[in-house]
């Protein structure tokens, strides 16, 4: 790991980068080109994790950008929509660590790297079902880092989902992988574990960043009132700003919205106000 930093390091320093710059120049050489959505995307290994960057046509002022946690282009209509209004496009695979304390130190190299690299020193971040463990529990550490959360019927209490303790099924498979993670001996432990999204809503809203939220009503698998609802309630009552958009008669799929006017508007006044 030191070792690949220190040449992401040298390769920095020999090429600077600014909004301006090809953010493609400072990635290793090594990187694979494809294409998202039209646009050019360069897929690369990072710290041993897959890691890809899309870039915009044209840098938008201030070269802003969109932190994808989880489910790389899973219903990217907002992801396309911002990548023509000059925002790039991140993501680095931390799964299935579950937004534990590895998880947090990858993404904070990633984060640096990336900034080094000239996009913004704030990044709106997406967290689709479980990627919203993975975005809170990285903003909790990096409030100053984030300018916005959009989270898609997310998983705030790993209890709910995979853990299936209210009225998910849950993920049997999961929950024994979140344990590891979080080095949860017992059932009772992982029961006490206070490392949830939901756990810790004062750590987020002290971060004064806003927040919008997507949910299906009818969400089967991560249940909005024993998530986003019960969330929501608390941002509120400790003076946060959070918007929920509700699906009626939605499940947990799909994803974010056909039109994604409202969360590409959402992420614009987030980053320009």
């Amino acid at each position: 790991m030191c070792l690949l930093l220190c040449l992401l390091a040298i390769s920095l320093a020999q090429n600077p980068a600014t909004a301006d710059t090809d953010i493609f120049q400072v990635l290793p050489q090594d990187k694979q080109l494809s294409t998202f959505g039209g646009f050019s995307c360069a897929t690369f290994s990072f710290i041993g994790r897959q890691a890809k960057v899309v870039k915009p046509r044209k840098v938008a002022q201030g070269a802003p950008w969109v932190w994808r946690a989880r489910f790389w282009a899973h219903e990217p209509q907002a992801d396309s929509a911002l990548l023509a209004r000059g925002f790039h496009v991140v993501y680095c695979d931390v799964a299935e660590l579950y937004g534990n304390a590895h998880a947090i130190e990858i993404w904070n190299h990633f984060y640096a790297f990336l900034h080094k690299a000239g996009l913004s020193s704030k990044v709106a971040l997406e967290g689709f079902s479980r990627g919203g463990i993975y975005v809170y529990n990285w903003a909790i550490v990096n409030p100053e880092k984030v300018s916005c959360v959009y989270a898609d019927a997310p998983v705030l209490d790993m209890k709910s989902w995979p853990g299936g303790k209210g009225r998910s099924a849950g993920s049997p498979k999961d929950w024994e992988i979140f344990k590891q993670d979080f080095n949860l001996k017992t059932e009772e432990e992982a029961m006490q574990f206070k490392g949830n999204p939901l756990d810790n809503v004062d750590k987020i809203v002290k971060g004064g960043f806003p927040m919008l939220h997507v949910c299906g009503d009818d969400d089967e698998a991560v249940p909005i009132e024993e998530n986003t609802t019960l969330f929501e309630q608390r941002v509120k009552a400790l003076g946060g700003n959070i918007t929920v958009i509700h699906k009626p008669g939605v499940k947990h799929h799909p994803h974010s919205l056909k039109d994604p006017s409202p969360i590409v508007a959402f992420i614009l006044r987030a980053t320009y106000n």
